[in-house]
């Protein structure tokens, strides 16, 4: 199959309060991550880093702070670009020796396979519509390694000079899932613990235990805006109607 090469890979949408939205356009939204750019005094911060299909590190000059909310290979793609990269000690072995990821719906792994027959995917279509440069194999695609160079606990501050972020150790969707909480602000990055679409907790690293203590951990955080890993960005009243859903579906 040949793919149109895009004229643009990366998109920059302000989303206000000093952030900045990055996206991959022309990649499925299935595996499309939001990756995060946060301005500060000193230095910056960037949530994920997308798929790795084309460079990200040269859209920044200022010193910076690349976060891996997990290491699922839509979100850290990227990250063997920067030389600070921070992660929960539970995603360290993944991000070093990445595992097997795939551009295919059939490489996302057999659990996926009937969801998305039901859902209009094929397959052995690659989930673009178009590749970042000339001769690029969809087929061919791999996560580099990308060490963390420090980690991230419960508690712990990731200062930008004059923003401070508080990270959220969010078990469930992944062993060592982050968020990071600005109380100043009401902003939550969230990953993929929660975001306004369907959430996984069938992955093989799940576990629905844990997701439902990081569910009722979130539902008493006074949030007033959500930036997920996936979808639009999303109010209290609507990240609570998520996480009751999920909580019925699991605890009924």
């Amino acid at each position: 199959m040949t793919m149109p090469v895009a004229d643009v890979w990366f998109t920059r949408d302000s989303v206000g309060d000093g952030v900045t939205l990055i996206r991959e356009p022309r990649v499925d939204s299935l595996i499309r991550c939001n990756i995060w750019h946060v301005r500060g005094r000193d230095r910056d911060l960037l949530i994920d880093c997308g798929l790795g299909l084309s460079d990200i590190g040269g859209f920044f000059q200022r010193p910076l702070i690349a976060v891996a909310t997990h290491a699922h290979f839509d979100h850290v793609g990227g990250l063997h670009e920067f030389d600070h990269r921070l992660a929960h000690r539970l995603e360290a072995a993944e991000l070093a020796a990445p595992a097997t990821a795939s551009l295919f719906p059939r490489g996302l792994g057999e659990d996926f396979h009937g969801p998305l027959l039901e859902a209009g995917y094929v397959l052995d279509a690659p989930l673009l519509d178009a590749v970042p440069e000339l001769g690029f194999d969809p087929s061919a695609y791999a996560v580099r390694p990308a060490p963390a160079t420090g980690y991230l606990d419960d508690g712990d501050v990731v200062d930008l000079g004059d923003r401070c972020f508080q990270v959220l150790h969010l078990p469930g969707h992944s062993p060592g899932g982050i968020g990071l909480w600005e109380a100043a602000t009401g902003i939550l990055f969230s990953g993929d613990a929660v975001y306004d679409g369907t959430l996984f907790d069938f992955l093989s690293d799940s576990n629905v235990a844990d997701y439902i203590r990081t569910m009722r951990r979130l539902r008493n955080l006074p949030v007033r805006v959500v930036h997920g890993g996936h979808n639009r960005s999303m109010d209290r009243a609507r990240m609570i109607e998520v996480i009751d859903a999920y909580l019925n579906s699991r605890t009924l």
